[in-house]
């Protein structure tokens, strides 16, 4: 690919240096990484020429980078933007949301992450409205989103920024059932559909973290779950694996055994297409 059609992506610093780690680090094939020495200059290119992609500085806040971002959509509207923050607040990432912000991430910063968003950014154009905030508040969030897998990524993204205040094993618990339910929503009770939703919940109580999700499909049963390791009987706990692989399904059927061993209930309702994950924090 030449250059003059190459893909381009901007990274922000507002400190000589500060952000070469990661203009120099992110692994994009065909693909041009500009530095813009502060915001001014990052507008200043944006006006000269289109840039796909664009990284916040990681030393500004995030107020400062929602600023920006309406200025940058003033001069590129398509321009998709993930915001590097040193810490990140929920009424931050509220805001990320309605202001449809592709992706958000806060200090200490994972690379290899931040260069797979970087990466589905470059590849998505129609994304924007995947995710709507119906109701935000710091303890609840209403959401209804997209079912398209790139969409569980980045609403998953968000969610772990959500919890920034959380110790690690437990925002990794939190999140591994998090996305694995959405996931098992999306899949099985949309078919991946885009055109459908599923609607999502997340509320935070003195003694508790509570997840709630509401699929479009029929529902289920436990003994008509062939493709999930939930099934599987005791002398053959991989059975499922057969039933997917016939059916040309991806690999997978962990989800629900493996959200169990993170949270500590999982409430469903009678017919099964809404899902409450229940973890205790005292």
């Amino acid at each position: 690919m030449s250059e003059t059609n190459a893909q381009r992506v901007m990274v922000i610093e507002v400190t000589p240096g500060e952000s070469s780690w990661l203009a120099e680090n992110l692994a994009l094939q065909n693909c041009n990484v500009e530095v813009a020495s502060g915001e001014a200059k990052a507008l200043q290119l944006l006006r000269q020429r289109s840039f796909e992609v664009v990284l916040t500085s990681p030393q500004t806040c995030p107020k400062e980078d929602l600023a920006l971002l309406d200025e940058m959509r003033r001069i590129r509207p398509g321009v998709r933007t993930i915001l590097l923050a040193p810490e990140t607040t929920p009424d931050d990432v509220i805001a990320a949301l309605r202001a449809q912000v592709f992706s958000c991430f806060s200090a200490p910063f994972d690379l290899k992450a931040i260069t797979t968003m970087v990466k589905r950014a470059l590849d998505e154009v129609d994304w924007r409205n995947d995710i709507e905030v119906v109701s935000a508040r710091p303890d609840w969030i209403e959401l209804r989103v997209a079912c398209r897998l790139l969409t569980a990524e980045r609403l998953t993204t968000f969610m772990t920024e959500l919890l920034a205040s959380s110790p690690d094993q437990e925002r990794f618990q939190l999140m591994t059932a998090f996305r694995e339910i959405l996931m098992n929503a999306m899949e099985h009770g949309a078919g991946f559909d885009p055109e459908k939703v599923v609607e999502v919940a997340a509320a935070r109580t003195e003694r508790a973290i509570v997840y709630f999700f509401r699929d479009p499909g029929r529902g289920f049963r436990r003994d008509s779950l062939p493709h999930s390791a939930i099934s599987n009987p005791l002398d053959d706990p991989t059975k499922h694996m057969d039933f997917r692989t016939a059916r040309g399904m991806r690999p997978g059927g962990f989800g629900i055994l493996m959200a169990r061993e993170m949270v500590d209930e999982i409430i469903y309702n009678e017919v099964g297409n809404e899902v409450l994950l229940i973890k205790h924090t005292v």
